[in-house]
């Protein structure tokens, strides 16, 4: 007997996404910002992980799929953070505002 149901992953799949949302889009911080949107992909991976598992447990695919994603996310946020950090380093700034390139 399980205690978790679809509608309670997918409404804590949801929970992130509106957690990470408001984080994106409040913060100045550009690691807060990263922060954010890290926590609307693993939303997105929980209820897409969810639905897979609940709907047709008897195929790996979604597995390989989230494991996939997983990875490319981890990629994507180490590029991100080393982004950041040449962006402090370059201009001395770690504001999403005060950032506008590069090469400054």
């Amino acid at each position: 007997m399980s205690v978790l149901t679809l509608q309670i992953v997918l409404t804590i799949a949801a929970a992130l996404v509106g957690t990470g949302l408001f984080g994106a889009l409040s913060q100045q911080s550009i690691v807060m910002v990263m922060m954010g949107l890290e926590l609307v992909v693993n939303g997105v991976l929980l209820a897409a992980g969810s639905a897979w598992y609940f709907l047709t447990p008897q195929l790996p695919d979604a597995q390989v799929l989230i494991l996939m994603a997983t990875v490319v996310m981890a990629v994507e946020m180490a590029m991100g953070f080393a982004v950041a950090l040449a962006i402090y380093r370059a201009q001395q700034v770690d504001t999403v505002d005060a950032a506008g390139e590069l090469g400054g």
